[in-house]
């Protein structure tokens, strides 16, 4: 490892070495992850440490969770002090650190109130809640009888009725019966969507940019073109915002790239600061006046100690300028890898730090691309084999990026000859 990313610390004191620690995770834990063969124990900034010392440079963000970097001090501190105060009360009370949270959060979005969750998918779910009696009991769909829009190749979570909503074979089989009353058209087709749109539809569910997909931009202006269509319509636009909202795309949230104000935001992962799921659904007065008290719940949203933790969030975002690093640095993240020519790459794409290398899936995996990297002490990902996803913590430095592209760039010359030599 070059010295850019050698950790300079003692290991982390560990009953198991890297590999016991994963075989026992292999026998007692359910398969449904198949991680990368590295045990994490120790964070900082854009850097991780594994438990025998390595040091590591995330390139992931837990999927745009670590937005703000490995334990934030200014994140830590909240966490700590209000941890000391008070942790857990449920909404059964009111609670002192909730109402300034919900008030940030409607400022930011220009929405009026603000319904607080745990994880993204819960916060899918409500919007979906919020949507079908939106359309039974304000538009007048017959009860039973609203249909949701939304677009192939999305990724909203992992629950049944979401599930239902994927196009993705795999994250579908075996799991159905689904909800009925979901419909998919093509991503970046407005007029796809205004076709779909029937007297039943109730809401049009998308992503301004499709991660899980593999960091799919639309075409310019297509969310403000769904925008003018659900307005028309009398559809609902909520737009999932759990991976590009916060910062992300370059914007606070990217919808706004479109100029875009939709009816329901639903927001995630950097909430909680890298330190707690916190989630939330945000709407117009119009969606959430469809919430009766008994009408939705969970015991651990809206509690003190996340309240407290994303609010100090958010403001990091904007004290510490981390929207306008996210535009800059993504911009020249974007440029610098679209400067290596490789026959392996199809394709660089993105917005802000969120981008996506293509790769020519006839020749390798990008899982192959992946591997290597991890072996350089980058950590990323693949989606379908197809994408390696870069999505740094904000925080991260031009130099580091430019040493990230040079790794990337001498990775992909070892696949290269590596296929030289098996033709």
């Amino acid at each position: 490892m070059t010295s850019l990313h050698r950790s300079g610390r003692a290991p982390v004191a560990a009953p198991f070495s890297s590999a016991e620690q994963i075989r026992q995770e292999q026998r007692h834990g359910a398969h449904n992850y198949e991680p990368l063969p590295v045990v994490l124990a120790r964070g900082e900034g854009c850097w991780l440490d594994d438990v025998e010392g390595r040091r590591y440079l995330d390139m992931m963000s837990a999927y745009s969770a670590v937005s703000h970097g490995h334990s934030h001090p200014r994140l830590v501190r909240t966490l700590i002090e209000q941890a000391q105060r008070l942790a857990v009360t449920s909404r059964a009370f009111h609670n002192d650190r909730l109402p300034a949270f919900l008030a940030r959060l409607t400022e930011l979005t220009g929405l009026d109130r603000a319904l607080p969750v745990n994880t993204g998918v819960e916060a899918v779910e409500t919007a979906l809640k919020a949507a079908r009696k939106w359309g039974h009991r304000i538009k007048g769909i017959p009860d039973g009888g609203t249909e949701i829009i939304a677009c192939h190749g999305n990724f909203h979570g992992r629950s049944i009725a979401v599930t239902g909503l994927s196009s993705e074979p795999q994250y579908r089989d075996g799991f159905g019966p689904f909800p009925a009353g979901t419909r998919l058209v093509p991503f970046g087709d407005a007029n796809a969507l205004a076709r779909a749109i029937g007297p039943r539809t109730a809401a049009f569910l998308v992503e301004p940019i499709q991660g899980e997909a593999g960091i799919v931009v639309p075409p310019a202006g297509y969310l403000a073109a769904c925008a003018a269509i659900c307005r028309e319509r009398r559809v609902l636009l909520l737009v999932d915002e759990i991976q590009t909202g916060m910062g992300r795309t370059g914007r606070f949230l990217a919808c706004e790239h479109d100029g875009v104000r939709p009816d329901g935001v639903i927001l995630g992962k950097a909430l909680g600061g890298g330190l707690l799921p916190v989630s939330a659904f945000v709407a117009t007065d119009d969606v959430m006046q469809v919430f009766t008290p008994g009408d939705h719940g969970s015991t651990f949203g809206g509690n003190p100690l996340a309240a407290a933790v994303a609010l100090t969030a958010l403001d990091v975002l904007f004290d510490e300028g981390l929207i306008e690093r996210s535009a800059e640095l993504g911009a020249h993240f974007l440029a610098q890898l679209r400067t290596i020519r490789s026959p392996l790459i199809r394709d660089v794409r993105g917005r802000g730090l969120f981008i996506g290398v293509e790769v020519d899936a006839t020749l390798i995996s990008a899982r192959d691309l992946v591997r290597r990297l991890l072996a350089r002490g980058i950590l990323s990902r693949d989606t379908h084999g197809t994408v390696v996803r870069f999505a740094p913590p904000l925080v991260i430095e031009r130099e580091t990026l430019d040493w990230c592209v040079g790794e990337v760039r001498a990775a992909l010359t070892e696949l290269e000859a590596g296929l030289c030599k098996t033709a």
